[in-house]
């Protein structure tokens, strides 16, 4: 068995759509984070890695952003990917033109919705983005591209008007329409009930973009599947502005292992994936990350090691390798004989039990005194007890 989560998850009796799609936004939102600037060749190896997991489209820039931006969408084009490729235009001519002449599969046009970003941001009235963005979705479409058309801050929109823009919107041949979150202030049962509206409006397929700010971003992602969505937005890690958009890795697993619905990823390829995106990004993982962070499958303490040794579901939802991750078994002040037997056993090391007890007693012991218990350490515990000893 590779994984064992709660039986009481079937008795929901919950209804996904049939098809799923995910495009993902790490090179386009997740760059947005502060400090992070990727070059061609970086975003080359995140967009091959994507490609190699099976994602279904990947929002590969904003190419009017720079010149180097739009060199590194025309490079990951040139690669032919599976994935569809993607990328960011706002709702005018030459921005869609740029993207044509990148020969991408399509966009994602944008315009801000809410009367709080109207007034203060592009100090338009509502009558004239209506105008705006149908004139860029027909462009647009008279190309031949994939678009979607996202409204910004859709989740602090009156209900009527984003009803009507993207109700225009689908009357124009819009693909897709996506229920932007931008400060992450919805919550699941509020995007439970404003995709049932949108949904009963509109025939065009419906996109979850969630932002984090709230530490929602996936269950809202969740909740607005069941209520009718029918692609969600992830960056890798989880990055992206302030407190970063849902995670790629937590939807897929979640969905694949809570909810049993398979995307048909190459989910062993996550944790490697996610070390790239660290390593590109100088964006490290929190130790405590879900799915790919590095405590995820490390155990300490002794009554949950005694357990982990007989059978790792005890304490693991599911087993590392699903997700190219390894178990470790941590020494410190809450480690017993057992963990420390099986790390004595890991590096060869035979001991009577008598020098068991010293060696577990020392192990605590250097741990309160603030001192990490590693290989080196613990072979100096090891010698200490039982004299010199060849590895």
């Amino acid at each position: 068995m590779k994984y064992f989560v709660s039986p009481f998850n079937k008795k929901a009796n919950l209804k996904f759509p049939e098809k799923i799609t995910v495009y993902d936004t790490t090179l386009r939102d997740g760059e947005q984070t502060p400090g992070v600037c990727l070059r061609t060749p970086e975003k080359l190896k995140i967009a091959k890695k994507l490609d190699e997991i099976g994602i279904h489209q990947i929002e590969a820039g904003f190419p009017v952003v720079s010149h180097e931006e739009e060199r590194s969408v025309r490079a990951i084009v040139k690669e032919d990917l599976n994935a569809q490729i993607l990328v960011l235009s706002r709702t005018k001519k030459s921005d869609i033109d740029t993207a044509i002449d990148c020969d991408v599969d399509g966009i994602i046009t944008f315009m801000a919705t809410s009367d709080l970003h109207l007034k203060h941001k592009i100090k338009m009235t509502r009558d004239e983005i209506l105008n705006v963005c149908m004139n860029s979705i027909e462009h647009a479409k008279d190309h031949g591209l994939f678009v979607a058309f996202s409204a910004e801050d859709a989740t602090r929109t009156d209900l009527d008007f984003l009803k009507q823009i993207y109700k225009k919107a689908d009357k124009f041949g819009v693909d897709r329409v996506h229920i932007a979150d931008t400060v992450g202030a919805i919550s699941p049962y509020g995007m439970d009930y404003l995709v049932r509206e949108l949904r009963s409006d509109i025939n065009a397929e419906i996109a979850l973009h969630c932002h984090n700010d709230f530490g929602m971003a996936l269950s809202n992602s969740i909740a607005g599947l069941l209520a009718g969505a029918n692609a969600v937005s992830t960056t890798v890690n989880g990055i992206g502005e302030r407190a970063g958009n849902c995670s790629l890795e937590e939807l897929i697993m979640s969905l694949k292992i809570i909810y049993d619905v398979d995307l048909d990823f190459d989910i062993s390829k996550f944790y490697e994936l996610s070390k790239l995106v660290e390593s590109l990004t100088n964006m490290k993982i929190p130790d405590n990350k879900p799915i790919v962070g590095k405590n995820i499958f490390r155990h300490e303490s002794g009554i949950h090691v005694d357990a982990v040794i007989e059978e790792p579901l005890t304490y693991e939802p599911f087993l590392p390798e699903l997700v190219g991750q390894k178990r470790r078994i941590v020494l410190g002040k809450h480690s017993g004989c057992r963990a420390v037997r099986a790390k004595l056993n890991e590096c060869g090391i035979d001991v009577t039990k008598d020098e068991l007890c010293k060696i577990v007693e020392q192990v605590k012991s250097k741990r309160e005194e603030g001192k990490y218990i590693n290989d080196e350490l613990f072979n100096s515990i090891v010698r200490s007890v039982r004299g010199p000893f060849e590895l």
